[in-house]
């Protein structure tokens, strides 16, 4: 929680705007984006009047930050016991917390999904994270990034706002390295190849990212095909699985991508269109296998893998026939 702080510019700070000179003053604390919300929610005033995050500071300006309330957004009283999901955790220090996010949870309550999210499943475990609450008042609380609601594997959580600015910073920078396996449709030819198509709102279906977005973002994916499985019968087109390593994290992209090729992750909904999930799969076959970030405060280089989901193991453990994970794990590092 940020306490209340009054600074005053100095003659170093003239002209600098006021989200700019802000952030300065609480790094590492707090970052640009999360102080400009501030400055949005009315808690920042400079010589007791709101402004704007563009606004500039004039030497000798007594800026006021007020307390970010933490109270309100989360309550953990709120809970009975088992109300909140249980999630996985791969790991936990004092800075970070690693999770195996299951196919089928929202990462932080939105429209539609209220409850029984990734946040909430966090807050009931860890409580001390409602004093990362959004200034807005938004609960998404130590979230640097997201997977689909479909999409399982692993995520990392800040655990504290250091650990947040410097999470965030290392996603800005494209310093992480992110493994995704995905199982599509088709008989993918080239072993390996990478997809740079530009990803962006699809000009029609709101609901849909696409390559031919009038509003397009850079979005890079390398592909790298493990293993081709022959149909099980001429009316099949067969399946491949594959691992992913985006550059970039545009939503939707991976997903994206393979269909732009011709070869949608299998049981897509979405961007699938008649790929079935081969009665293994009812949601897209993609999880997210690898992660490797620096941690926080150390700067050590650590790896984290996500145990792949039972979907995921009957469906190869059939092709395959090996039906004990670690060996399938194995296997897919091998290759």
């Amino acid at each position: 929680m940020i306490l209340p702080t009054t600074i005053t510019a100095s003659a170093a700070h003239d002209s600098m705007r006021l989200d700019v000179f802000v952030s300065t003053c609480l790094a590492p604390e707090c970052s640009r984006s999360q102080v400009a919300r501030m400055i949005k929610a009315g808690l920042v005033t400079v010589n007791g009047v709101v402004a704007r995050a563009s606004s500039g500071v004039r030497t000798g300006d007594r800026v006021d930050v007020a307390a970010i309330p933490v109270g309100a957004p989360y309550d953990p009283s709120s809970y009975k016991e088992g109300d909140a999901p249980e999630i996985s955790v791969i790991f936990a220090d004092d800075e970070i917390i690693v999770v195996n996010k299951p196919a089928g949870m929202t990462v932080h309550p939105a429209p539609g999904h209220p409850a029984g999210t990734l946040v909430d499943a966090l807050l009931a475990r860890f409580p001390e994270l409602a004093a990362m609450a959004e200034p807005d008042g938004v609960l998404r609380p130590g979230i640097v990034h997201r997977l689909d609601k479909d999409t399982s594997g692993v995520m990392v959580v800040a655990r504290t706002p250091f650990s947040r600015t410097a999470l965030s910073r290392q996603f800005k920078d494209r310093s992480v390295t992110k493994i995704y396996l995905a199982i599509v449709k088709g008989i993918v030819a080239r072993d390996r190849l990478t997809i740079e198509r530009p990803v962006g709102r699809h000009p029609v279906e709101r609901k849909r990212m696409s390559v031919a977005s009038h509003t397009p973002r850079d979005a890079v994916s390398h592909i790298a095909v493990l293993a081709r499985f022959g149909p099980a019968n001429p009316d099949e087109a067969g399946t491949s699985l594959v691992r992913v390593k985006p550059d970039t994290g545009r939503m939707h992209q991976i997903r994206v991508h393979l269909a732009s090729i011709g070869h949608p992750c299998l049981g897509d909904p979405l961007y699938g269109g008649k790929a079935g999930g081969g009665g293994f799969f009812n949601r897209q076959a993609l999880h997210a296998l690898a992660l490797s970030i620096a941690h926080p405060r150390s700067g050590e280089r650590l790896e984290f893998i996500a145990p792949l989901p039972s979907d995921f193991v009957e469906f190869l453990a059939q092709k395959l026939f090996a039906a004990d994970a670690r060996e399938l794990r194995r296997w897919i590092e091998l290759r």
